[in-house]
């Protein structure tokens, strides 16, 4: 009989919800792009970014719809979708990654890497991409920037544009994460 006690206060303990949330979800991620050209700049902003950030594994991962993104001009909305990233065969970007050497209990701004695959319009590659990580109470935000080159994607430039465009895209976000409950 005084065995069966610890028996089940163990299993009572493993099975009932735990407070301390290791799971935390930004529904409203943001990320901005940048393109310099020589006829006009091009940037962009989506504010419909979905994460979840795991603290005990350090996984990331990210999933935005790209119809998201809303331009200064019709017209770059358009061929961003129609011509470039083809938004009806490839309708989304996804980024699934790890944090390297992160500490989910230190209050100080952390910077850290990322190392991870980002899909962009079909095609995956493995990339770096440095971050600031800021915890505060029961939140993580993190915070970063870095480069896409257009070619590493097959995303298709006509002759007549390439000189216009850039080859080089400047890609930022920013994640308020909460903690996630089901």
């Amino acid at each position: 009989m005084n065995k069966i006690i610890p028996f089940f206060l163990l299993i009572f303990t493993l099975s009932s919800p735990q407070k301390n949330s290791k799971q935390f979800i930004a529904r409203q991620g943001q990320i901005s792009f940048f393109s310099y050209t020589s006829v006009e700049n091009i940037e962009a902003n989506n504010n419909q970014v979905l994460s979840i950030f795991d603290t005990e594994t350090n996984e990331i991962a990210v999933n935005m719809l790209m119809r998201a993104f809303v331009f200064k001009k019709d017209l770059m909305y358009e061929h961003f979708n129609e011509s470039y990233i083809e938004s009806d065969l490839y309708p989304k970007a996804t980024f699934e990654g790890k944090i390297l050497d992160f500490e989910k209990n230190n209050n100080q701004l952390q910077t850290k890497i990322i190392r991870g695959k980002l899909t962009i319009h079909g095609i995956s590659k493995q990339i770096d991409i440095k971050t600031n990580i800021e915890k505060s109470k029961d939140s993580y935000s993190m915070t970063g920037e870095f480069i896409v080159a257009v070619s590493d994607f097959q995303i298709k430039i006509p002759p007549i544009l390439a000189s216009n465009i850039a080859k080089t895209i400047s890609v930022k976000f920013r994640f308020q994460f909460q903690p996630y409950e089901e």
